[in-house]
């Protein structure tokens, strides 16, 4: 029995010997799918308002005996500030006020492009400001809720403005609410927000407060009594702007941004009225005491060349001017009511945003 016993547990341990390297397939079941992330649910307007408020500045510029309101967007924490070009052409003297904390500052500009209706400014002794946050991309696309805020006809407090995208990359002609100067505005961001005077240069922000433009142009309702049409508005997208902000801060005066303080030459001209446009630059005013008026320029002379390169336009003459700076010395030529050509050498002067 026990030679037998010990034959079977042989076999059974030879039978497990054999089978130990077999393998059992159990099926597994799959991990169960990751849960879904929760929504993110945008703040409300208040938390927006509360966001972007910090970081506005209302702006005022003195032009002579006018002034206008504007509002600007602080983007660094030691007083860069964003707004457009038009609330600060001509100004003489620029101030800022932050309705979050009631502190006031002059305002330097740094540059401008006014083909794009952006200028950059400088908060004097500034610090610690909160900033704005800022978005390049992607573009908000039509429908996506946005909200203006601004200075709204200078009441000196950060109002909102609530709307939807509309359309993108919208050109169109506006004409300047101080001196009736039409200018043409390309790229531009449409919305069905209410903006208004004062609101010029403030944030255009998504959902989530976050600056996606630069508010620019509102339609205004000429009788009150009206019944007033949908809003329309249009503003800077903020990539546009900051492209400006970038080379203003690089210090590269090129194309149509102009870095620095405005030269003044001291005259207002017109393309040359006897029917060629190619002519030259006629003057229409020598401004009192400014570098021109000391030349013998007078209403009605033809400048027709400026350090030495010919003046065919009036744009000519813009761009020759804006290129140099404050305390540079130049020739300019002209052609006197006689027909005449005259020459004169001035130093020009600093001036206004041009």
């Amino acid at each position: 029995m026990i030679r037998r016993l010990g034959a079977v547990l042989a076999m059974v341990a030879a039978g497990l010997v054999l089978t130990a390297p077999a393998t059992v397939e159990i099926a597994v079941p799959p991990p169960p799918p990751p849960a879904p992330a929760p929504p993110i649910v945008p703040p409300t307007a208040e938390e927006v308002s509360a966001r972007i408020a910090p970081a506005v500045v209302t702006l005022t510029a003195n032009r002579g005996w006018r002034g206008i309101s504007g509002t600007g967007i602080v983007l660094t924490a030691d007083g860069t500030v964003l707004t457009n070009h038009h609330v600060v052409t001509g100004a003489t003297d620029i101030s800022a006020v932050s309705p979050h904390t009631g502190a006031s500052y002059d305002v330097a500009v740094l540059g401008y492009d006014s083909t794009l209706d952006i200028a950059v400014l400088q908060l004097g002794s500034a610090a610690d400001l909160p900033v704005a946050a800022v978005t390049e991309t992607p573009l908000p696309q039509p429908g996506a809720p946005v909200t203006a805020f601004g200075n709204a006809d200078g009441g000196g407090v950060v109002v909102p403005a609530p709307g939807t995208i509309v359309a993108v990359d919208k050109t169109v002609s506006v004409r300047d609410s101080m001196d009736g100067s039409l200018r043409r505005l390309r790229g531009m961001l449409q919305v069905s927000a209410a903006i208004r005077p004062g609101d010029s240069g403030g944030p255009l922000v998504d959902a989530f407060g976050t600056v996606v433009g630069v508010n620019t142009a509102g339609a205004v309702e000429p009788d009150p009594a009206a019944v007033p049409d949908p809003p329309e508005a249009y503003a800077v997208p903020i990539g546009t702007a900051l492209d400006v902000v970038d080379q203003v801060r690089a210090g590269t005066s090129a194309g149509t941004v102009h870095v620095g303080p405005t030269p003044l030459l001291g005259v207002s001209v017109t393309t040359d009225r006897t029917g060629n446009e190619e002519t030259g630059a006629e003057v229409l005013w020598v401004g009192y005491g400014t570098p021109a008026a000391g030349t013998g320029l007078e209403i009605g002379d033809v400048i027709v060349a400026f350090d030495g390169r010919p003046v065919t336009t009036t744009v000519d003459l813009e761009e020759m001017l804006m290129a140099r700076r404050p305390g540079d010395s130049v020739e300019i030529g002209w052609l006197d009511a006689a027909g005449r050509q005259r020459t004169a050498r001035v130093v020009l002067d600093a001036g206004p945003p041009r």
